[in-house]
């Protein structure tokens, strides 16, 4: 798994390596047990050699970001065309921001890996001692992240957005 470190000790600063070591049928289910347990102890930068499960992990944290930025760009045209136009525009923009706010908050924000972005910075990359032994010619690297302000960005933006939409609904049959 990580080094020379057990499953049990991976510490937070550590590197975790999910290696591409096929000894049983099994072995696609032993690939996503370590990078589960690599996920969940907060191993800092986990690189995965499998390149299925690196493929699936780096598309699932790329859904979620994609998540992300629909739900505060659209958040701000909502909040631009309430503040600007006295009409229902805003409110399209508004519901994509909610909904996708709300599909981020039940999908992604409880999952350990959206604290995690893919590192595709080949030099940076290349100062970690651990990636200089992989088998692997195209590992996914993955780097923890403090995801809290995005979370508070994007949970913001959206609230915002369906206030003014709220609001604007008020005004527009009182």
């Amino acid at each position: 798994m990580a080094g020379d470190e057990s499953d049990s000790d991976l510490k937070p600063s550590s590197v975790a390596i999910i290696r591409e070591v096929y000894d049983s049928e099994n072995a696609h289910i032993k690939f996503e047990m370590e990078l589960e347990r690599a996920l969940e102890a907060g191993v800092r930068v986990i690189v995965i050699e499998p390149e299925p499960l690196g493929e699936e992990t780096a598309r699932w944290i790329y859904v979620g970001n994609l998540l992300h930025k629909v739900s505060v760009y659209s958040g701000l045209c909502s909040i631009t065309s309430g503040l600007i136009w006295n009409s229902l525009a805003c409110t399209p923009f508004g519901i994509v921001s909610v909904l996708c706010a709300g599909c981020y908050t039940l999908s992604w924000q409880w999952d350990p890996c959206c604290k995690y972005q893919e590192d595709k910075n080949r030099r940076r990359l290349a100062t970690l001692p651990a990636l200089s032994d992989l088998t692997s010619a195209s590992p996914v690297v993955l780097v923890r992240t403090d995801n809290r302000r995005k979370i508070f960005l994007h949970s913001s933006i959206s609230a915002a957005a369906a206030a003014i939409c709220l609001w604007r609904l008020y005004n527009i049959f009182k």
